[in-house]
């Protein structure tokens, strides 16, 4: 079994190796500066135009279920 005696010069050593290695890289962390942020590609105008398909396809799917069940009321 370790004495408390080794036990406490060890973690002291390993402090001071920290703080040295800490003090010692201090650039490294911030070596690389982030990018700007890439300009957008669309101006919105995509997004309206996906949103009027799926109304028109909503639209269509309507029309024919209501069509579809004015037929089959009169037959």
């Amino acid at each position: 079994m370790a004495s408390p005696r080794l036990s406490f010069g060890f973690g002291v050593l390993a402090m001071l190796a920290t703080l040295i290695f800490a003090l010692s890289f201090p650039a490294s962390v911030h070596a690389q500066t982030p990018s700007p942020a890439p300009s957008p590609t669309s101006d919105g105008s995509s997004v309206d135009q996906g949103i009027a398909y799926v109304l028109m396809l909503l639209a269509l799917a309507l029309t024919y279920l209501i069509h579809s069940a004015d037929l089959s009321t009169t037959l």
